[in-house]
């Protein structure tokens, strides 16, 4: 049995999406209702980290699992890691982030992923770390000046990021999930190639067929926005990032995907082909992306990435 967390955010649901039928899939969400596109045959249970109880109801049988935290500077991974060892789990596999192996990285963030994976290492089970980059989905925030402005508006436009395709984290979570082999191992996954905002920018333009505007915003007026939506300690988390990036320590790609996974990881275009439809295209611009399956599709996606 495989316990997925996470299943109604971007990469749990990919991953949930991927994993091979004819394996045992559980889903463990706060609320089962918001759990879509489950395949046929998932089990979905209701689990909370801070219940202890629900925790040992959803590991109860389960051998592996794929642990996503979101609580940044909460203690949900330790409850979760000392609820599986004594469920007799033997596998986690945890998102983390690449900033981890970055020695001038030392905010918030990093430093709740630093936690999360040295519990890992300590807790005596099997384990397993994905270090993603920036997702390329997170552009996905652009979307409404994009359909009502045709404007972008980030934080330093020409600094670059290899970032990725959640799909192809999820192709390798899958790999690390349902392969001997992994454990003990932290992989580094990013996409192919460095591209800035404003190079994001301007190939959603082509994509949508308008000619977009990227502004550059000031440090204060990201700060502003930043700490609109979020506490302030990850909006400076955020910012130190984004100057960590600034200075080049986010532009190196790893071929990990490929290792891993037997393809190569998508470029940003292909992404923002297959989701322009968010950003104001039709459906005849989306270049015959592949729609998510809806409510009890009985089938999973996992033959588009398989792993070596």
């Amino acid at each position: 049995m495989i316990l997925v967390t996470g299943a109604t955010g971007t990469i749990g649901g990919e991953v949930l999406r991927r994993l091979p039928a004819g394996v045992a899939v559980r889903v463990m969400a706060r609320d089962p209702s918001k759990v879509v596109g489950a395949p046929d045959g998932t089990e979905v249970v209701a689990g909370d980290y801070a219940d202890q109880l629900s925790l040992e109801r959803a590991l109860r049988g389960v051998r592996r699992a794929f642990l996503l935290t979101s609580r940044i500077g909460g203690d949900d991974d330790a409850r979760f890691v000392r609820a599986a060892r004594t469920a007799g789990v033997r596998h986690l596999v945890r998102l983390s982030a690449a900033a981890v192996e970055d020695s001038g990285a030392d905010d918030l963030i990093t430093r709740w992923h630093r936690a999360g994976e040295d519990l890992l290492r300590d807790s005596g089970l099997g384990w397993t770390v994905l270090r993603p980059r920036a997702y390329m989905s997170n552009t996905l925030s652009w979307a409404a000046s994009i359909r009502s402005e045709q404007v972008v508006r980030a934080l330093y436009g020409d600094s670059a990021n290899v970032c990725v395709d959640p799909r192809d984290v999820a192709a390798a979570a899958v790999c690390a999930l349902t392969e001997d082999g992994h454990e003990g191992r932290a992989y580094t996954l990013t996409g192919p190639e460095p591209i800035s905002a404003a190079e994001q920018t301007a190939r959603l333009g082509e994509l949508l067929g308008v000619p977009l505007r990227f502004e550059e915003l000031s440090l204060a007026q990201a700060r502003a926005a930043l700490r609109q939506r979020h506490p302030e300690a990850v909006a400076e988390a955020l910012l130190a990032g984004a100057e960590r990036q600034r200075a080049g320590a986010k532009a190196h790609a790893e071929d990990t995907v490929l290792r891993l996974t037997g393809r190569p990881a998508r470029p940003f275009s292909v992404w923002a082909r297959d989701h322009i439809a968010a950003f104001g295209g039709g459906a005849d611009d989306a270049g015959g992306g592949a729609a998510r399956p809806g409510p009890g599709a009985s089938s999973r996606v996992s033959s588009t990435l398989g792993c070596r």
